[in-house]
């Protein structure tokens, strides 16, 4: 799955007591830019506590007109009937599942009213790898660490990254969602703003249920139909998930986390995971460093990297090994920078926010007993607003610097477009979209 990294979405989801002492009350997955055709991307969602990503469009203060979607809701699930059962649904599965089923305003509201407001990538690490978190993680990982130690051995993907997956998408295990899936996916569906996506969703949680992974009462998760200890959505759990307890069912609903835990290792495995290797590394840069090299498409091995002065902030020699790599800079030159290996790309299929992806890694370093990021951050800096990021898109692109969209969204093709206007003014060319940036534009 490739989706260009932008800010990260902040949605609303559950609430459910903590199974550890000090746990952090929340999920803290963020969601990179929609693509609805990919399903990943819409993955676990986070109850708002002022901690977690934002959305990318401005608020809505609408009520849902319920007797009228009430009125046509019916007639939608009679047309659907025919179009799940085309695809193979069995009619005995469909009618169970729809037993009672009707129209969620709540899911509707939930969907419609997001911040329009960002996080820094500093703000969301001091969530993702809190000391509540770390602590947690490691209770997590002794507890379980024998099925942890299995899971590893089959499927080659170290433990703590599995954890730290577990840790990010429900606090391990304690807030994975009490939203009946079915219910919620059909009023989305319905809604139609993003009616093919959540369709598609559907269709397969009812191939879920037929093949009688779970049941209708059973299947519960976010409101936008995230599922389990680890936060998969329908269709990529027909792809990943797996039977690691050997009970005939892929269970990740269960408070067993063996199945979750072992899916998601499964999905990172098909993703190109590779055992041994970090996801990336804390390095400095060297006075007069080219921050044009700076780019994921540039990679070079960690030789090549040391030889322009690109050196671990541990001072230890970085392993040939590792493979070739590139250079972030999440927060521009005045941030913490990393050499990423592939590793990072395998997390990025399971999301594509690089804050999600460094939260993971970073986390599973730290329940490692790794260090903290040893960098300061541009702490004194905000993110931009979506009205920014549209306003900063549009100047880009009046000032000949095309962003090719004018969506809100921070991509690739934003970063560029910055980073080239950042070589015409003479200033460091990180590609970072900082409010300084938009300021200079508007001048």
């Amino acid at each position: 799955m490739r989706v260009p990294i932008m800010a990260i979405i902040l949605c609303s989801a559950w609430a459910a007591p903590p199974a550890f002492a000090d746990a952090p009350q929340f999920s803290v997955r963020p969601t990179a830019r929609p693509n609805f055709a990919e399903p990943q991307t819409q993955l676990a969602l986070a109850k708002n506590l002022g901690t977690v990503r934002p959305v990318l469009r401005p608020a809505i203060d609408q009520a849902v007109p319920v007797a009228a979607s009430n009125m046509g809701f019916q007639k939608w699930i009679d047309g659907f009937r025919g179009r799940a059962l085309s695809a193979g649904i069995q009619s005995t599965v469909f009618d169970q599942a729809f037993r009672n089923v009707t129209y969620d305003t709540n899911v509707i509201q939930r969907d419609r009213n997001q911040s329009e407001f960002t996080k820094t990538i500093w703000e969301y690490l001091d969530s993702a790898a809190s000391d509540a978190r770390i602590r947690n993680g490691k209770s997590a990982l002794k507890k379980h660490r024998k099925k942890l130690e299995a899971i590893e051995a089959r499927f080659g993907v170290d433990k703590e990254v599995v954890v730290a997956v577990w840790g990010l998408e429900s606090a391990y295990g304690t807030f994975r969602g009490s939203t009946q899936v079915i219910p919620a996916l059909a009023t989305l569906a319905y809604d139609g703003r993003r009616g093919e996506f959540f369709e598609e969703q559907l269709v397969a949680a009812l191939r879920i249920l037929q093949n009688g992974d779970t049941t209708p009462n059973n299947m519960t998760g976010s409101w936008a139909g995230a599922m389990g200890h680890t936060q998969f959505i329908p269709t990529s759990y027909l792809s990943y998930a797996v039977d690691f307890t050997g009970d005939g069912r892929r269970d990740i609903w269960s408070d067993d986390p063996s199945d979750a835990l072992a899916s998601t290792a499964a999905y990172l495995a098909k993703s190109g995971w590779k055992k041994g290797v970090p996801w990336g590394v804390e390095v400095t840069l060297p006075s007069g460093f080219d921050y044009t090299l700076a780019d994921r498409d540039t990679l070079k091995s960690p030789t090549d990297w040391a030889r322009l002065g690109v050196a671990s902030v541990s001072g230890q020699k970085i392993p040939r090994r590792y493979g070739k790599a590139s250079v972030l800079l999440p927060a521009g030159h005045k941030g913490a920078a990393f050499m990423i290996f592939n590793n990072f790309s395998a997390i990025e299929e399971y999301n594509t926010a690089d804050a999600y992806v460094i939260g993971v890694g970073h986390l599973s370093d730290r329940i490692k007993g790794g260090p903290s990021i040893q960098s300061n951050w541009p702490r004194q800096d905000r993110a931009l607003s979506y009205k920014e990021r549209i306003d900063l898109q549009k100047r880009l692109t009046r000032a000949g610097f095309d962003t090719q969209k004018i969506d809100g969204k921070i991509g690739p093709l934003t970063i560029n477009a910055v980073r080239s206007y950042q070589l015409s003014v003479g200033v460091v060319p990180d590609g970072y979209a900082s409010l300084d940036v938009l300021k200079r534009l508007r001048k």
